[in-house]
């Protein structure tokens, strides 16, 4: 009795030791298109991730944490309604890498995506649960529309016949179409006359 007392003793005093050398590293940011596909990573050390259960947790700006993936292995894993069919959690244990592919992706998934753990090996073959999840850095996901190319403008001008009146009100035409983003500034210059400056702004609505 008296020794297993001090064996408890002792391995519990290894475990905070254990626990500090636990990381989950993440890239600070990604960023997507709607309807594409991109892949969020997370590189562990400190235990074994082929032993370990993994989670993606995701946090939605004003919301609070909502877990989408639980993945020990293929065959034991679950995903959240909202992601399901679209995203796959991964592990590469050779690399120790947990990984998030998503596909057709939506704006709604812009939020960070943390990933965690809350089972860790690495001492002596014994497996042990930690009281809380341990969170990496999180990666700041956003999905945003995609930006069309710049198209310069097409400049159709339209002079007004000459009139022999120098009293007669004359009009120039400067039509500008098919260019992006549809914010435009012209200057219209007549002869020895002041340059008009026209400027329109954007009436395009985002796709």
């Amino acid at each position: 009795m008296m020794t297993s007392t001090i064996f408890l003793s002792l391995l519990l005093a290894l475990l905070p030791c254990v626990q500090s050398e636990i990381t989950l590293i993440q890239p600070e940011a990604e960023t997507g298109h709607p309807g594409g596909s991109l892949s969020l990573t997370c590189k562990t050390s400190g235990f074994k991730l082929g032993n370990s259960s993994m989670y993606w947790i995701r946090q939605v700006p004003g919301q609070g944490l909502e877990c989408i993936v639980y993945y020990y292995s293929s065959s034991s894993n679950n995903y959240a309604p909202a992601i399901k069919d679209r995203f796959t959690a991964s592990k590469d244990t050779s690399n120790n890498i947990f990984a998030l592919e998503m596909r057709s992706v939506k704006i709604d998934d812009t939020a960070i995506y943390y990933c965690t753990t809350d089972w860790v090996q690495d001492w002596g073959g014994w497996t042990y649960r930690t009281a809380k999840m341990i969170f990496g850095s999180g990666t700041q996901l956003t999905v945003e529309p995609r930006q069309k190319s710049i198209v310069k403008p097409k400049l159709s001008a339209f002079y007004p016949p000459k009139s022999s009146s120098k009293d007669a009100v004359q009009a120039a035409v400067c039509l500008a179409s098919d260019f992006f983003p549809k914010d435009i500034s012209l200057q219209l210059a007549f002869g020895d006359k002041p340059k008009a400056n026209v400027t329109r702004p954007s009436v395009l609505k985002p796709d």
